[in-house]
């Protein structure tokens, strides 16, 4: 049983539970432990901003009271009326598990209405809200603006503000000047920029870190460990001289936080072009080297819809996030992020010395090969990749890449060393094998004829016995620190 503490007199049962949402409402709540309980004063007005209760364990019963009262008849020879006798009797109705309670302040309210010239209030819900359909002369109406806004307040509990004193930073920092489009300025300081940037168009590229990156990765370089990890990231990059970050965690066993440390001391990041959002060693310049273009990245992004036979919902693979589990902050408690410091990545990050710790600490922070290789009857792990072309383990996607091999010309933005549209080549081909794939694991989707279209599309080989092993292994695996394959959260990491 679950147990809500009602912020106000109830005399109406049904009128109490539509405040709630219903029934339904308060077991769909119920149902995900991470919401909170939303209670509307005016459920029926879209524009009424909810009061949230806390969710909390408990071990509690409900009682049902009974208080009987028998009265005695008066004796006729005394003038003092007979005292009734009360009883109580109790039943245990059910143990109450769950309770609700309404902690936090309620929110503003904001309503439907429009002042007038003569300061009258007048009701607007009847010209904005659409209760059932109109013509098009209801659209056409006239109206004041109204624009209520979303939230009003991030937080429904009061905290306590300290007055600091002035952010002391750095010396040589200076203070952004204020003009008319930036009259907030920074609070702090930005983070040094440790890794160089280049774009596409930029003619020379670096040949060494700065001098910043130089001293934050001696400064946490404190143990064999570290030194060891250095020398392997520098023999990886000696063989291939181009990286994805992915394909690094792959190859390498290193936190996430000191990968962020020492990739701009051995590497700097491509903004643009062929090779956008992959580390590259110093002193190499891929546009100059044909043989360059076997390190180029795709953007591949598995197709669905009905043209391609399934839909979103019945793909294999699963979305890294989506929109409809979004929720304001007043209403999803969030976990807190735990934060490394400079200390925890000098102290190796919590790895102990014992022999056991180092055995599980060997692949601790490796990622699987499947989060950068492409390989023939396997699915992706996420429905969009970053794949570099020499990961495309597959015959014939490697044909498409290399048709052109020796008669490269001029590297582009684009297509960098590779024929014009080559990229499209290999999607198209990719996607090909995708449904390939997901036709072999999950025929109900598709219909039992095959139209001569259809018969075109089919591809030369077969699926392997192990697919679904493989499958089930990939949708197992979750990544460490969020998205992988974003390059925007990798520039954030560095700017």
């Amino acid at each position: 049983m679950v147990s809500v503490e009602y912020p106000g007199l109830v005399r109406d049962v049904g009128a109490m539970l539509r405040t709630l949402g219903g029934e339904e409402g308060v077991s769909r709540i119920y149902a995900d432990p991470a919401k909170r309980l939303e209670l509307c004063f005016r459920p029926k007005d879209p524009y009424c901003h909810p009061v949230c209760a806390n969710r909390f364990p408990t071990s509690t019963m409900l009682l049902k009271v009974r208080r009987r009262t028998t009265r005695r008849k008066t004796q006729a020879d005394t003038e003092e009326p007979a005292q009734p006798e009360v009883h109580f009797e109790m039943e245990i109705i059910g143990i109450v598990t769950t309770v609700y309670k309404f902690q936090g302040m309620s929110d503003f309210q904001y309503l439907a209405m429009h002042s007038g010239p003569d300061g009258k209030q007048t009701s607007m819900y009847d010209k904005v809200l659409m209760l059932k359909p109109e013509k098009e002369e209801f659209f056409n109406r006239e109206l004041p603006l109204y624009i209520p806004p979303p939230i009003f307040s991030r937080l429904d509990t009061p905290v306590d503000y300290f007055y600091r004193p002035d952010t002391q930073h750095r010396d040589g920092y200076n203070n952004p000047q204020v003009s008319g489009e930036n009259l907030i300025g920074l609070s702090r300081a930005r983070r040094p920029h440790n890794a160089i940037f280049l774009n596409f168009d930029e003619e020379e590229v670096p040949t060494k870190p700065l001098d910043a990156a130089v001293q934050t990765w001696k400064k946490v370089c404190t143990n064999a460990v570290d030194r060891k990890v250095e020398e392997e990231l520098r023999k990886l990059f000696e063989v291939r001289p181009v990286w994805s970050r992915n394909a690094v965690k792959a190859n390498v066993n290193i936190h996430p936080d000191k990968l962020k440390l020492l990739l701009p001391y051995l590497a700097y990041y491509m903004l643009t072009g062929p090779w956008r959002s992959l580390w590259v060693r110093f002193g190499y310049d891929p546009r100059k080297h044909p043989e360059a273009k076997i390190y180029q990245v795709l953007d591949f992004r598995i197709r669905c819809g009905m043209k391609y036979g399934y839909a979103p919902n019945d793909m294999p693979v699963k979305a890294k996030r989506s929109t409809y589990n979004y929720s304001l902050p007043i209403t999803v408690k969030k976990p807190v992020s735990h934060t490394v410091s400079v200390h925890d990545l000098k102290q190796g990050l919590g790895t102990s010395g014992s022999s056991s710790a180092k055995k599980s600490a060997s692949s601790r922070y490796k990622l699987k090969e499947s989060i950068y290789i492409f390989r023939e009857g396997a699915l992706p792990p996420y429905r969009q990749m970053f794949y570099q072309l020499c990961d495309l383990n597959v015959e014939s996607l490697q044909k498409i890449i290399h048709r052109n091999d020796g008669a490269e010309t001029e590297c582009t933005e684009r297509d960098g060393w590779c024929l014009p549209k080559t990229s499209d080549d290999l999607r198209d081909s990719m996607s090909l094998m995708i449904k390939q794939i997901i036709r072999s694991t999950r025929p109900a989707l598709f219909s039992s004829t095959t139209s001569n279209e259809d018969g075109k599309e089919q591809l030369a080989y077969e699926s392997g016995e192990d697919e679904d092993d493989e499958e089930e292994e990939e949708e197992d695996f979750k990544p460490s620190d969020g998205s992988e394959n974003e390059m925007e959260t990798e520039i954030l990491d560095y700017v």
